[in-house]
């Protein structure tokens, strides 16, 4: 990011920043300098909780509401966004909103049903995690794109998941679909100096993941397959998101940077 930036007021949007990885996400970028935009889908409490928190650190933030999966309302949200941001660009975008299953339908209410394999998947099931997980941060930063400023930075968040054989099918091809996405965007943006890259994060400690807790053995289990031994934390991904919004990235593009604690990497020798 060039000087110019450093001198005005830059701006982040937080896809999802209500609650679990997107909040803190949220929180460490407005610790960095940036007026964070905190976008939900229906959560308008926990959003306002989260730019309460921001604006008590110091920070600034305000909350903007819209289902990304509807084209009107992501439509909605950028022209306001474009209004509150007065000519000045976007900086940051953080395409991280997403979901592993519908928990309305009954084939996933149980979660040992629907890890238990493709049998158990709905139609109804699949196409919304496309819709939340790949069609909207597809539209949702084809829209930000005149918005962004050259320079600026697209950060996506994925999963671990898509590099191991994990239960959970369709949520694994989603990500995967949002990591090619991210790959091909950096060479089409390189030209107007926008880097972007995906975080994929393993087991992270948040209320999405909250079934961890519930299933006995399950921490312990999780906690075993990683070589440092324990869960994620929403900080441990946000660090690396800040980084990669940071000018200390600007060489880094086109990339995919796990955060999960070495999951499933091969025991250590002697161990």
């Amino acid at each position: 990011m060039t000087d110019n930036t450093q001198q005005r007021c830059r701006t982040a949007l937080v896809t999802g920043a209500s609650a679990g990885i997107g909040k803190d996400i949220a929180r460490r970028l407005a610790a960095d300098g940036f007026r964070v935009v905190v976008h939900y889908r229906q959560r308008r409490d926990a959003a306002q909780e989260t730019v309460t928190a921001i604006k008590a650190a110091g920070g600034r933030a305000f909350a903007l509401g819209a289902d990304l999966t509807v084209d009107r309302a992501v439509d909605a949200l950028f022209t306001t966004l474009e209004a509150t941001l007065d000519g000045e660009p976007l900086d940051v975008l953080v395409n991280n909103a997403g979901i592993t299953a519908d928990r309305d339908d009954p084939a996933v209410a149980a979660r040992d049903d629907f890890v238990a394999g493709i049998s158990h998947v709905t139609p109804e099931t699949f196409d919304e995690l496309f819709a939340i997980n790949v069609r909207a941060p597809f539209f949702v930063t084809q829209r930000a794109l005149p918005l962004l400023a050259d320079g600026g930075r697209i950060i996506n968040i994925s999963s671990a998941t898509t590099r191991i054989a994990w239960p959970l099918l369709p949520y694994a091809m989603s990500k995967g679909a949002l990591e090619m996405m991210a790959a091909r965007l950096a060479q089409q943006l390189g030209a107007r100096g926008i880097t972007v890259n995906t975080v994929a994060p393993g087991v992270t400690d948040t209320e999405m993941n909250s079934w961890v807790h519930e299933m006995p053995g399950a921490v312990e289990a999780l906690s075993g397959m990683t070589a440092l031994r324990r869960l994620g934390r929403p900080d441990d991904i946000s660090a690396v998101v800040s980084y990669l919004a940071s000018d200390d990235a600007r060489w880094v593009t086109g990339q995919l940077i796990e955060a999960s604690g070495g999951l499933c990497l091969a025991p250590a020798m002697g161990m």
